[in-house]
Protein backbone atom coordinates (compact mmCIF):
# COMPACT_ATOMS: atom_id res chain seq x y z
CA UNK A 1 0.00 0.00 0.00
CA UNK A 2 2.96 2.47 0.63
CA UNK A 3 4.60 1.63 -2.28
CA UNK A 4 0.99 2.50 -4.23
CA UNK A 5 0.25 5.54 -2.23
CA UNK A 6 3.91 6.80 -2.89
CA UNK A 7 3.65 6.29 -6.98
CA UNK A 8 0.36 7.91 -7.09
CA UNK A 9 1.75 10.88 -5.29
CA UNK A 10 4.50 11.38 -7.26
CA UNK A 11 2.22 10.96 -10.12
CA UNK A 12 -0.74 13.58 -8.99
CA UNK A 13 2.44 16.19 -8.46
CA UNK A 14 3.25 15.46 -11.71
CA UNK A 15 0.23 15.82 -13.56
CA UNK A 16 -0.57 19.13 -11.87
CA UNK A 17 2.71 20.60 -12.62
CA UNK A 18 2.63 19.61 -16.49
CA UNK A 19 -0.45 21.32 -16.60
CA UNK A 20 0.67 24.42 -15.03
CA UNK A 21 3.98 23.95 -17.21
CA UNK A 22 2.02 23.43 -20.33
CA UNK A 23 0.25 27.02 -19.65
CA UNK A 24 3.76 28.50 -19.29
CA UNK A 25 5.63 27.18 -22.05
CA UNK A 26 3.58 27.03 -25.01
CA UNK A 27 -0.53 28.21 -24.60
CA UNK A 28 -0.20 31.33 -22.60
CA UNK A 29 2.89 32.74 -25.75
CA UNK A 30 0.53 31.58 -28.61
CA UNK A 31 -2.33 33.42 -27.33
CA UNK A 32 0.44 36.35 -26.91
CA UNK A 33 1.13 35.91 -30.58
CA UNK A 34 -2.69 35.47 -31.77
CA UNK A 35 -5.44 38.43 -32.34
CA UNK A 36 -6.36 39.61 -28.99
CA UNK A 37 -10.26 38.90 -29.74
CA UNK A 38 -8.92 35.77 -30.81
CA UNK A 39 -6.96 35.16 -27.60
CA UNK A 40 -9.70 36.28 -25.41
CA UNK A 41 -12.26 34.37 -26.90
CA UNK A 42 -9.99 31.12 -26.64
CA UNK A 43 -8.95 31.76 -22.63
CA UNK A 44 -12.51 32.08 -21.93
CA UNK A 45 -13.62 28.68 -23.91
CA UNK A 46 -10.27 26.97 -21.96
CA UNK A 47 -11.43 27.97 -19.22
CA UNK A 48 -14.79 26.98 -19.26
CA UNK A 49 -14.20 23.97 -19.86
CA UNK A 50 -11.16 23.51 -17.73
CA UNK A 51 -13.98 22.18 -15.10
CA UNK A 52 -14.11 18.85 -15.79
CA UNK A 53 -13.67 15.29 -14.06
CA UNK A 54 -10.30 14.84 -15.71
CA UNK A 55 -8.99 18.13 -14.26
CA UNK A 56 -10.65 17.14 -10.75
CA UNK A 57 -8.35 14.55 -9.58
CA UNK A 58 -4.97 16.22 -10.40
CA UNK A 59 -5.94 19.81 -8.84
CA UNK A 60 -8.19 18.92 -6.13
CA UNK A 61 -7.18 15.46 -4.83
CA UNK A 62 -3.01 16.13 -4.77
CA UNK A 63 -3.01 17.13 -1.32
CA UNK A 64 -5.14 14.53 -0.19
CA UNK A 65 -2.84 12.18 -1.34
CA UNK A 66 -0.19 13.66 -0.40
CA UNK A 67 -1.27 13.67 2.92
CA UNK A 68 -2.55 10.59 3.27
CA UNK A 69 0.70 9.04 1.79
CA UNK A 70 2.73 11.22 4.49
CA UNK A 71 0.32 9.87 7.15
CA UNK A 72 0.72 6.00 6.20
CA UNK A 73 4.06 6.41 5.87
CA UNK A 74 4.31 8.08 9.54
CA UNK A 75 2.41 5.45 11.23
CA UNK A 76 4.82 3.36 8.87
CA UNK A 77 7.70 4.34 11.04
CA UNK A 78 9.42 6.29 8.08
CA UNK A 79 9.38 9.32 9.58
CA UNK A 80 11.51 11.38 6.83
CA UNK A 81 9.76 10.21 4.16
CA UNK A 82 6.23 11.27 5.49
CA UNK A 83 7.95 15.16 6.37
CA UNK A 84 8.89 15.04 2.61
CA UNK A 85 5.26 13.90 1.33
CA UNK A 86 3.79 16.36 3.75
CA UNK A 87 6.37 19.11 2.71
CA UNK A 88 4.93 18.58 -0.93
CA UNK A 89 1.68 18.50 0.41
CA UNK A 90 2.04 22.06 2.05
CA UNK A 91 3.92 23.76 -0.63
CA UNK A 92 1.02 22.76 -3.42
CA UNK A 93 -1.32 23.74 -1.08
CA UNK A 94 -0.50 26.88 -0.65
CA UNK A 95 0.97 28.20 -3.61
CA UNK A 96 -0.62 25.49 -6.31
CA UNK A 97 -4.39 25.26 -4.75
CA UNK A 98 -4.93 28.25 -2.85
CA UNK A 99 -3.40 30.88 -5.03
CA UNK A 100 -5.11 29.55 -8.05
CA UNK A 101 -8.88 29.98 -5.98
CA UNK A 102 -7.31 33.64 -4.81
CA UNK A 103 -5.75 34.81 -8.06
CA UNK A 104 -6.23 33.01 -11.24
CA UNK A 105 -9.86 31.79 -10.87
CA UNK A 106 -11.11 35.12 -9.83
CA UNK A 107 -8.69 36.84 -13.21
CA UNK A 108 -10.59 33.93 -15.05
CA UNK A 109 -14.00 34.97 -14.18
CA UNK A 110 -13.83 38.80 -14.39
CA UNK A 111 -12.74 37.92 -18.18
CA UNK A 112 -14.97 35.57 -18.69
CA UNK A 113 -17.80 38.62 -17.87
CA UNK A 114 -15.81 40.40 -20.21
CA UNK A 115 -17.61 40.49 -23.44
CA UNK A 116 -14.91 40.09 -26.68
CA UNK A 117 -14.07 43.46 -28.07
CA UNK A 118 -14.61 44.34 -31.78
CA UNK A 119 -12.50 47.11 -31.80
CA UNK A 120 -8.86 45.34 -32.06
CA UNK A 121 -7.19 47.66 -29.94
CA UNK A 122 -9.45 48.01 -27.11
CA UNK A 123 -8.94 43.98 -27.08
CA UNK A 124 -5.69 44.53 -26.76
CA UNK A 125 -5.84 46.24 -24.02
CA UNK A 126 -8.01 44.07 -22.13
CA UNK A 127 -5.63 40.58 -23.33
CA UNK A 128 -2.46 42.69 -21.71
CA UNK A 129 -3.96 44.02 -18.60
CA UNK A 130 -4.80 40.24 -18.15
CA UNK A 131 -1.95 38.14 -19.56
CA UNK A 132 1.27 39.56 -17.73
CA UNK A 133 -0.25 39.35 -14.56
CA UNK A 134 -2.30 35.71 -15.18
CA UNK A 135 1.29 34.43 -16.60
CA UNK A 136 3.61 35.46 -13.07
CA UNK A 137 0.98 33.44 -11.04
CA UNK A 138 0.78 30.86 -13.29
CA UNK A 139 4.86 30.39 -13.30
CA UNK A 140 3.93 30.27 -9.72
CA UNK A 141 1.98 27.99 -9.74
CA UNK A 142 3.93 25.80 -12.20
CA UNK A 143 7.11 26.63 -10.05
CA UNK A 144 5.40 25.00 -6.73
CA UNK A 145 4.33 22.42 -8.04
CA UNK A 146 7.47 21.31 -9.82
CA UNK A 147 9.24 21.87 -6.50
CA UNK A 148 6.50 19.60 -5.11
CA UNK A 149 6.60 16.61 -7.60
CA UNK A 150 10.83 16.94 -6.26
CA UNK A 151 9.86 16.70 -2.67
CA UNK A 152 7.31 13.84 -3.28
CA UNK A 153 10.06 12.59 -5.86
CA UNK A 154 12.45 12.52 -2.80
CA UNK A 155 10.24 11.17 -0.35
CA UNK A 156 9.64 8.04 -2.79
CA UNK A 157 13.55 7.82 -2.50
CA UNK A 158 13.61 8.43 1.12
CA UNK A 159 11.29 5.29 1.80
CA UNK A 160 12.51 1.88 2.57
CA UNK A 161 10.56 0.75 -0.41
CA UNK A 162 13.25 2.22 -2.47
CA UNK A 163 15.76 0.95 0.02
CA UNK A 164 19.02 -1.05 -1.39
CA UNK A 165 17.47 -4.15 -2.20
CA UNK A 166 20.85 -5.44 -4.39
CA UNK A 167 24.14 -6.66 -3.05
CA UNK A 168 27.54 -4.42 -4.02
CA UNK A 169 27.51 -7.08 -7.33
CA UNK A 170 23.88 -5.91 -8.60
CA UNK A 171 22.13 -9.16 -7.29
CA UNK A 172 18.99 -9.47 -5.66
CA UNK A 173 18.95 -9.84 -1.97
CA UNK A 174 15.96 -10.08 0.46
CA UNK A 175 17.99 -9.31 3.63
CA UNK A 176 19.03 -6.16 1.66
CA UNK A 177 15.92 -4.36 1.94
CA UNK A 178 12.43 -4.45 -0.02
CA UNK A 179 11.99 -3.72 -3.89
CA UNK A 180 9.04 -1.30 -4.76
CA UNK A 181 6.53 -3.29 -5.50
CA UNK A 182 2.80 -3.04 -5.93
Amino acid sequence: MLAALSIASVVFCGAIFGFFYAWVCSTMWGLDQADPRVAIAAMQAMNASVRNAVFFPAFFLTPAVLVFTAAAMRFAGQSLAALWFLAAAAVYMAFGLFLTMAVNVPMNEALARTPVPADIDVAREVWESYSGRWQFWNQVRAIASGIALIFAGIGLTRSRLTASAYDSKGRSSPSRGRVLTL
